[in-house]
């Protein structure tokens, strides 16, 4: 199994990384999250995991062990495959998956595209004693942080986007982010940014 790659990140894209290993360019699904933290030309690490089917080998990335456990833990779960796993990963951090199952949160599942209110039930019984307990407490009352600006921001310029480009998308997608209430998720704005940008384009 391949437990990581590090390297130069080659190239970005919505939804995968390409990450030069000696000379060789690995390709690698991740997160919006975990490519938000990945700039072009620069060095990177990914906790990966290797999905083996008949057609194809598929590596998923992470931006830590964590994450690749979860991801890993969630596949155990009957009608759940890598592509559902790293949804839910790309809607909920390791926590909070961990924290929706703990309490029965089935609103928190049904967040995810491609899962119903009866596939969020089969679910929270299945995960119950897989996932564990949540590592961190839940921030109470945290207010809404600029931080995701800057990150956003960030991401878009790694992505090959032009400053002006990216500025109009953080602008776009403000409303959503303050609507959201506490810490938005970065991740979720990526999509939504990326979305008004190809719209513009």
């Amino acid at each position: 199994m391949i437990a990581f790659v590090s390297g130069t990140v080659a190239a970005l894209a919505p939804d995968a990384a390409v990450v030069e290993v000696g000379g060789v360019g690995m390709a690698v699904q991740c997160t919006p999250n975990t490519l938000s933290a990945l700039r072009l030309g620069r060095p990177a690490k990914l906790h990966t995991s290797l999905v083996v089917r008949e057609d194809s080998l598929t590596l998923y990335g992470f931006a830590d062990d964590d994450e690749r456990q979860v991801f890993e833990l969630l596949q155990t779960a009957s009608g759940v495959g890598p592509r559902l796993a790293q949804a839910m990963l790309a809607v909920h951090s390791p926590d909070a998956l961990r924290r929706a199952v703990a309490t029965g949160d089935e609103k928190a599942l049904t967040a995810v595209p491609g899962i119903g209110k009866k596939g969020a039930q089969k679910l929270l019984l299945e995960l119950k004693d897989r996932l564990g307990e949540p590592l961190g407490a839940p921030a109470v009352g945290a207010p809404v942080s600029s931080g995701w600006r800057d990150q956003l921001h960030a991401a878009l310029i790694g992505l090959g986007y032009a400053t002006r480009e990216a500025d109009e998308a953080v602008a776009a997608v403000t409303p959503q982010a303050e609507a959201a209430g506490g810490t938005p998720q970065v991740g979720r704005l990526l999509k939504a940014a990326l979305q008004t940008l190809n719209r513009a384009r």
